[in-house]
């Protein structure tokens, strides 16, 4: 089944949703951190949301970063995506793998921990991004993400997000959802949503069992007037280059670079999001110095 990202209304326009499956996204994403279970649940859990996110965003340039960071083995995770629902992401410990949790599951709620905060950072081309943080709620990052919409966008939300890790570490199945009440929604159709959102099979289940995110919705929205708007591909991309590699190595500045160069070494440096190794000659590190000198 290929990756569907989905908007769509329901109710007359009370309820707006976004959703997604994202199992190659995920998959590939995993792949390139080498994931331990725990940390692909977390990790894709992450990428997930961030493309659900990033394509609210208005401009092919803006961007919007998720991080969550709770004291917990996994040392945060991190997300930037775009308003075509491209995503990319990196986690602090790609190995953390714990025990499952009190309901069977992967504990990521343990792993990601909750002495810390999500942060939300919207970049829309402005003098200063919107930068929107709340302490973490129950690390498991739908809930999170549900408490940061009611909290810091008054925006009374659901948030849906799973990753089924298959036996051979590869993701069988990845998706979720974002459901938000519009101004003007009255609270009787909220508790029907509510409701309706408690009884459903997680949205892997119901992957697994062949629903696509279509089904899966109007099954979700059954007699409530679904309309789909349009629909995208999500995807896993990073648009790292040596000449931005370049850029964040001119900015640790004179004094480092120098200690670099006095070494007589190449320098390797990693990219984050991807694992792609950039090296820079020792000459090469000198010509840095002298851009960073100008």
């Amino acid at each position: 089944m290929k990756d569907k990202l989905v908007r769509a209304v329901a109710n007359n326009g009370d309820i707006r949703i976004i959703a997604a499956t994202t199992t190659e996204l995920v998959n590939e994403g995993i792949q390139k951190h080498k994931c331990a279970p725990t940390a692909a649940a977390a990790l894709g859990r992450m990428l997930t949301a961030g493309s659900l996110m990033g394509s609210t965003l208005k401009s092919k340039n803006d961007a919007l970063t998720l991080k969550i960071s709770g004291g917990g083995e996994a040392k945060g995770v991190v997300v930037t995506a775009y308003s075509d629902a491209r995503v990319k992401g990196y986690i602090g410990n790609p190995l953390v793998d714990l025990p499952a949790n009190s309901k069977g599951k992967l504990d990521v709620g343990g792993a990601i921990g909750k002495n810390g905060s999500l942060v939300v950072i919207k970049d829309m081309g402005l003098r200063e991004p919107y930068v929107g943080q709340v302490p973490i709620y129950t690390g498991e990052i739908g809930d999170d993400l549900a408490y940061y919409f009611t909290v810091s966008e008054q925006t009374p939300s659901a948030v849906g997000l799973g990753v089924l890790v298959d036996t051979d570490l590869s993701i069988k199945a990845a998706g979720g959802f974002i459901v938000q009440m519009m101004p003007g929604a009255n609270d009787l159709t909220a508790d029907l949503v509510t409701y309706r959102l408690q009884e459903i099979p997680s949205i892997t289940e119901m992957m697994t069992k062949g629903m696509n995110i279509e089904e899966i919705l109007n099954y979700i929205f059954e007699d409530m007037d679904l309309k789909i708007l349009d629909s995208i591909t999500p995807y896993y991309k990073c648009d790292c280059s040596k000449e931005k590699v370049e850029k964040a190595l001119i900015s640790i500045g004179l004094k480092d670079l120098k200690e670099i160069y006095d070494e007589g070494k190449d320098e390797e440096l990693n990219c984050n999001f991807c694992n792609k190794s950039y090296t820079f000659k020792h000459d090469e590190i000198g010509e840095l110095i002298k851009l960073a000198s100008k």
